[in-house]
């Protein structure tokens, strides 16, 4: 598969992941100066890695609400969490990952994730 194949595949996925205004809107933000990132993006990190078939889109998606609560990314772990819940993880299943996140982070780190994790799921409806 060539770049431009990997690349259109990830922004797809990613698309299918996020929605097209979220991804729009995050793809744009940076103008021409972000044009090299969102390209790193689409084709390496949906159009690759994010396209293996190893785990389950659900699974992926809740190592990311870990890994981007425990370095305390809120913006990106509110990006991961919409994502996780149209890749069908539960908020049981988001919950557990944040006990996990608590008990190996520390307290102030899971106040913020459980926070913004109960905006994410109330905005689907889910809480």
């Amino acid at each position: 598969m060539d770049e431009k194949d990997q690349h259109e595949r990830g922004l797809k996925l990613r698309i299918n992941m996020f929605g097209r205004e979220a991804v729009e809107k995050r793809m744009s933000a940076f103008g021409e100066f972000g044009k090299p990132l969102q390209h790193i993006i689409n084709a390496y990190a949906y159009g690759d890695v994010w396209s293996r078939t190893a785990l389950p889109p659900a699974t992926k998606s809740l190592v990311m609400v870990g890994m981007m609560a425990a370095a305390g990314h809120p913006s990106e772990l509110r990006v991961h969490l919409n994502g996780a819940v149209k890749n069908g993880a539960t908020p049981e299943q988001i919950q557990e990952v944040l006990l996990l996140l608590t008990l190996y982070c520390g307290i102030p780190a899971s106040n913020e994730a459980h926070r913004i994790a109960a905006e994410v799921l109330r905005e689907h409806g889910k809480l």
